[in-house]
């Protein structure tokens, strides 16, 4: 048996799954995000430690005795200081942070060469634009910085006491040499940070450790080796098997990604897109980042009195484009194509027919329209993308994936256990540094469980609401 462990941003998810990959088991326990000012999000480390252990407790304890190895997942981007005790030093600052625009600039003006070695644009959600605030804002507390560390590494180092990383989730620190997967001295002095604050870097499927005696004698298993593990959406993605060339995925979490393997690096930092290491050696990907997706549905739903399955359903009950309404999810700003932390959500089209029923399709109108934008992006660096597996929490509404299907005029592919993404991948990469599997036979395509083609129709009835929305976006942006 294989336990991933997935530390998100609205909860830690833990599952376990045998030697064959097939899910036995999941158990997750809640987080809370924390947004004192304007553009901030933080939360504090040692919740994500408590949401662990609930969450692997809420295992089977006979599955849990049988564990072989642990493989970790993450949200990306989250800066996490420790001080020379290891222990955090102020709360975590997430990738859905907006604070530290201003910085971005900086980075890129003290190192011109920021885009050529990372392969991306410095946006304010990735690492060292953040830790470049805190040296500005709070000076004394900067000083005490040893160790930066990424939230699923936070909770690595509790778990085993080791002080390491993955190169996915480091690729988007933006201190990382992405071509070379090392990290950057040039980046690094950009921020006024050295490798030695940096933890040492390992493949995914690489053992960075072994779980400490006392945390494996609370779980009730050996101490079995970690695995580096990866960000979550390099985790999901070999979960699913998307570790070949072409190979794409959408993420349809708090947050939502689309998610294309390469077989090299790269860059189009100019649309915003990421390009960052897969979790695997000798890949890459390219990512179009989305900082609203699910997060949107839970925030309409609350909003609107429903719960989140009975506000699919008032969606569907109204149709696609049922009325004038339009949405622009950008509730925490935007990454690509626009690059802009300050945009914000809007409705537009209202009238005295707006119902529930109606404000619900337009908000799943409205991501999926995000994607669109994204997809493009992806296309015009010469991606191509003609299918797309399904994962994360938004994977379980078939709804829904008719109306994204439409937005992006592709075929969605929906595979037994994508909506658990990134900790079957996780388990998946335990696996492989256990055993010493290759990854081709284990990061394989999981069942398919259903495929929604794009409906002619619908592209058809969709495609003037999309051209309206980038126009809105475009205009609302000017505010």
């Amino acid at each position: 048996m294989f336990l991933g462990i997935d530390i998100g941003t609205s909860g830690v998810k833990a599952v376990v799954i045998d030697g064959q990959g097939v899910l036995r088991a999941q158990a997750s326990a809640p987080l809370a995000v924390s947004r004192p000012h304007d553009l901030w999000s933080e939360q504090e480390p040692d919740n994500w430690w408590s949401a662990t252990q609930a969450a692997v407790m809420g295992l089977p304890a006979d599955l849990r005795r049988a564990v072989a190895g642990i493989g970790l997942a993450g949200q990306m981007h989250g800066a996490t200081l420790l001080g020379a005790d290891d222990r955090p030093l102020r709360p975590a600052i997430l990738w859905n942070d907006g604070r530290s625009f201003a910085e971005c600039a900086e980075i890129e003006q003290a190192e011109p060469q920021t885009r050529a070695i990372t392969g991306n644009i410095a946006m304010p959600g990735f690492t060292a634009p953040k830790l470049a605030w805190v040296r500005r804002h709070e000076p004394d507390l900067f000083g005490q910085v040893r160790t930066v560390l990424l939230p699923k590494d936070y909770v690595r180092l509790v778990m085993t006491g080791d002080k390491a990383s993955d190169m996915s989730d480091s690729a988007g620190t933006l201190w990382l040499d992405t071509g070379a997967r090392d990290w950057s001295e040039a980046m690094l002095a950009a921020t006024g940070l050295t490798r030695d604050q940096m933890p040492r870097l390992y493949e995914g499927s690489q053992a960075t450790g072994r779980l400490r005696a006392d945390v494996a004698a609370r779980w009730g298993m050996d101490p079995v080796p970690v695995a580096a593990g990866a960000g979550d959406n390099a985790a999901g993605a070999a979960g699913v098997g998307v570790v070949a060339d072409g190979d794409a995925l959408l993420s349809l979490g708090t947050s939502g990604v689309i998610f294309v393997a390469t077989g090299d690096f790269r860059p189009n930092p100019a649309r915003a897109v990421h390009a960052f290491c897969h979790c695997l050696p000798g890949l890459w990907h390219q990512m179009s980042v989305h900082l609203s997706a699910a997060s949107c549905v839970d925030w309409a739903a609350r909003n609107a009195g429903l719960d989140v399955p009975a506000f699919f359903a008032a969606a569907e009950a109204a149709g696609p484009a049922a009325g004038g309404e339009l949405f622009l999810p950008y509730l925490s700003g935007e990454r690509t194509p626009h690059n802009d932390p300050h945009l914000r959500g809007a409705f537009l089209g209202l009238d005295n027919e707006t119902d529930p029923g109606r404000i619900a399709a337009a908000v799943l109108e409205g991501v999926a329209f995000a994607h669109a934008d994204g997809l493009a992006a992806l296309r015009e660096a010469g991606t191509v993308v003609e299918n797309l597996c399904v994962i994360g929490g938004g994977a379980r509404s078939a709804y829904w994936g008719t109306i994204i299907a439409a937005a992006l005029d592709v075929r969605l592919t929906y595979l037994d256990g994508g909506e658990v993404g990134p900790a079957l991948g996780a388990a998946k990469l335990a696996q492989i540094a256990v055993t010493g599997a290759s990854p081709a036979d284990v990061c394989t395509r999981p069942p398919v469980m259903r495929e929604i083609a794009p409906d002619p129709l619908l592209v058809e009835r969709l495609a003037p609401r999309l051209a309206k929305f980038r126009r809105a976006s475009a205009a609302i942006r000017t505010l």
